[in-house]
């Protein structure tokens, strides 16, 4: 195990993309031999230990770089359950160094060129170009030291093409672009559902669950492909939406994209007149059926997805620097987990989200909500309340079966003990359905007062024909 970074075991080194120079490659040997043992070093040839508190988050199995899926907990990681979670050991380490703050900078997505090469190069050359002797002298003295050590690292790790900070970047106009952002703006109290894409080229089905819920929500969402098993291409899905008069909220998992991937349907997206898209990581291969694709490494996670969008957006620009004639329009979301692990944790997680982009959050299930007052508690010290609106997301439990699945196996779900009994008595008695409905009302009841919160995202898991009722019978329509 390395010293500074606590994961389970060694990984393998990344192998250059290119040839290098025989003094290039004695420096990577090394770097190799002296991060390898401190710090698991993989050689990503994108370093970044500074500001994730001397532990490397390339051992991630999903390699997210700017913080944890929805997944994290104490407990350990879900993809890998031999493992701790190594984005709660960064933020668990960050706060206890006073250094949690850092965490807020958007780091950049790989530079696969630079990939099994190394950085001390790059960090050298920075300083020549600042001036040996002016880095020299200013780390030297306190009150410049913290300056010129930025003016050599900050170059190395936010490159040209990208640019990163730890800032809030409001959205580029003032006209809402969507029914959902005109609607949140104007302080209604919104609901939007989930409709399950099919797994088939039949769309009847998922076309009359569009129709059922049309009068009750201001838009909705298909599920992008939910335990990594295929479903139909949610532009299409969101594409039939908008015929059928419906405003879609276009979820796209980094899972399933690349970068020339992401932008490129993003555009299409915008044509077909698209304007709500949620951004996340995705559950891992691990969850999907067998033979399973790589679990590894993304090549985006939803916060640089988040930046690459909002840039196109805002500051009509692709990723490699291109200008965008004619710009993209979209009310940018993401997901966020009260429940995954400590609430400060998660409020950071989900401020660098609102700093990346994020207009909107949709969360996971809440059955808690003590613990959800915990979490709005958090994010209100970190000032982001007024910069994010939040959908709470609420399902009807259908039985004790479901209830205890989602408890003990979904990341980021936890349902009161309390909760679970009724269940549980419920099924003994046979309208355990039923009972899952009232505790619906009853929690939407509790959230809908709630400061910070300004609508609802009810995720009825095939269950579609419910979501009329409850909307009516909570008062929501």
């Amino acid at each position: 195990m390395p010293i500074f970074t606590p994961g389970r075991r060694w990984q393998p080194a990344f192998s250059p993309f290119k040839h290098e120079s025989f003094a290039h490659q004695v420096l990577a040997t090394a770097e190799l031999a002296v991060k390898g043992p401190l710090f698991g070093c993989r050689m990503c040839g994108n370093c970044m230990l500074q500001e994730t508190a001397f532990i490397c988050p390339m051992e991630c199995p999903k390699g997210l770089r700017n913080g944890p899926c929805g997944g994290s907990t104490a407990k350990g990681c879900y993809v890998d359950e031999t493992r701790p979670c190594i984005w709660y050991k960064i933020y668990e380490r960050s706060f206890k160094m006073g250094r949690e703050e850092r965490l807020l900078e958007v780091l950049p997505p790989l530079d696969w060129e630079k990939a099994g090469t190394e950085t001390w190069g790059d960090v050298i050359n920075q300083a020549k170009e600042v001036g040996l002797k002016k880095v020299v002298s200013g780390l030297a003295q306190a009150e410049t030291r913290q300056e010129t050590w930025e003016s050599v690292f900050k170059p190395v790790r936010q490159p040209d093409w990208w640019q990163g900070d730890d800032q809030y970047h409001a959205p580029a106009y003032e006209q809402p672009v969507s029914e959902l952002e005109r609607r949140l703006k104007a302080g209604e109290f919104v609901v939007t559902a989930e409709v399950a894409p099919p797994m088939t080229v039949k769309t009847d089905k998922m076309c009359k669950n569009i129709e059922l819920v049309r009068e009750s929500v201001a838009a909705v969402n298909f599920t992008t492909s939910p335990s990594a098993t295929p479903r139909m291409s949610l532009w299409v899905c969101s594409a039939l939406a908008v015929q059928h008069g419906v405003e879609p909220v276009m979820q796209i998992a980094a899972r399933d994209r690349t970068r020339v991937g992401l932008q490129g349907e993003v555009l299409g997206a915008s044509a077909l007149g698209i304007r709500n898209i949620l951004c996340l990581s995705g559950d891992s291969m691990r969850l999907s059926g067998k033979p399973r694709g790589r679990m590894d490494v993304f090549d985006l996670d939803a916060v640089q997805m988040l930046w690459i969008l909002r840039c196109m957006r805002d500051e009509g620009r692709y990723l490699d620097g291109r200008e965008l004639k004619t710009r993209p329009q979209f009310f940018l979301g993401a997901a966020a987990a009260p429940f995954a692990s400590e609430p400060k944790f998660q409020a950071l997680r989900e401020q660098k989200k609102v700093n990346a982009g994020a207009q909107f959050f949709q969360t996971n299930l809440v059955f808690d909500t003590e613990q959800l007052d915990e979490w709005l508690n958090e994010l209100g010290k970190r000032g982001i309340l007024d910069k994010v609106y939040i959908l709470v997301g609420i399902t009807p439990l259908k039985s004790f079966k479901m209830a205890r699945f989602m408890h003990d196996e979904v990341p980021g779900v936890v349902i009161p003990q309390p909760l679970l009994r009724r269940m549980e008595q419920a099924e003994a008695a046979g309208n355990a359905a039923e009972e899952g409905v009232q505790i619906a009302l009853e929690l939407i009841e509790r959230i809908k007062g709630k400061q910070g919160v300004n609508g609802l995202h009810l995720m009825a898991v095939g269950w579609e024909e419910i979501v009329p009722r409850i909307v009516a019978e909570a008062g929501l329509r």
